[in-house]
């Protein structure tokens, strides 16, 4: 994971986003307690379109390119129909309704890491500050599943190799590696072959700064260089990885 600059909110949610919200709202304070969603508005094309931008691509969580493997999934951070605070737990509905259209709960996940591990749960440090209708206040909140678009997730998750870890073994880094199954083994054999490239390159350049005389050699380092430096961008799958093994 890595932290996520939001980009401005499309114009769908601005408008039709919020006129839902206002529909939600009304409708639970009529008592209602079960609400349909319009996948057409928080899912629009210009919504993912956005979040894939803003993304580089890239699953919020797992940082597996999108378009490799998915066409992605808009995922709500707060979950909009019910929630869980452990997996063990029944559903608990409704969810967090009123942030179903809510640009800063909107995220693009791959399909593995929000249907397969995440799906509902949004679990909180105190359960009994979690809110419950739009008339709560969310900022009482202290969610433990990491938002990468507030918080810079490289304070709390490293890695050994491929293997992520929570730095200090603190809170916040264990339950969103295991909420998204960031240590899935498929996902660590993917991060395993593209650290084992890294690595081959890290070879080449340090064995060109031992045979400054062979030409060759200094070319295909020069071209690693600029390889490894690509592989740190934000743009570059896996690149928290890489940014862990290789600090400035």
């Amino acid at each position: 994971m890595i932290f996520i600059q939001r980009a401005p909110e499309p114009i769908i949610l601005q408008e039709q986003g919020q006129t839902k919200r206002r529909a939600l709202c009304a409708a639970y304070d009529e008592e209602q307690r079960e609400f349909d969603f319009d996948s057409k508005i928080y899912g629009h094309g210009t919504v993912k379109s956005t979040l894939k931008q803003m993304q580089h691509d890239k699953c919020c969580f797992c940082e597996s390119k999108i378009s490799h493997i998915s066409y992605g999934d808009v995922e709500h951070y707060r979950p909009k129909g019910g929630f869980k605070q452990t997996e063990q737990e029944t559903l608990q509905a409704p969810g967090y309704y009123w942030l179903a259209y809510d640009w800063g709960n909107l995220l693009l996940s791959c399909s593995l890491c929000n249907q397969q591990f995440k799906k509902n749960l949004f679990p909180l440090l105190e359960p009994q500050q979690r809110a419950l209708s739009h008339h709560d206040d969310i900022t009482l909140e202290l969610p433990l599943l990491i938002n990468p678009s507030v918080t810079d997730p490289s304070q709390y998750i490293g890695f050994r190799q491929e293997i992520p870890y929570a730095l200090e073994d603190n809170i916040y880094g264990k339950t969103t590696i295991t909420v998204v199954g960031l240590d899935r083994e498929i996902l660590n054999e993917k991060r395993r072959s593209h650290l084992a490239l890294i690595n081959d390159l890290i070879k080449v350049v340090k064995l060109a700064d031992k045979q400054f005389e062979n030409a060759e050699l200094q070319i295909l380092a020069d071209q690693a260089k600029q390889t490894l430096a690509s592989a740190k961008s934000s743009m570059a799958e896996y690149s928290s990885m890489i940014s862990s093994s290789l600090p400035d």
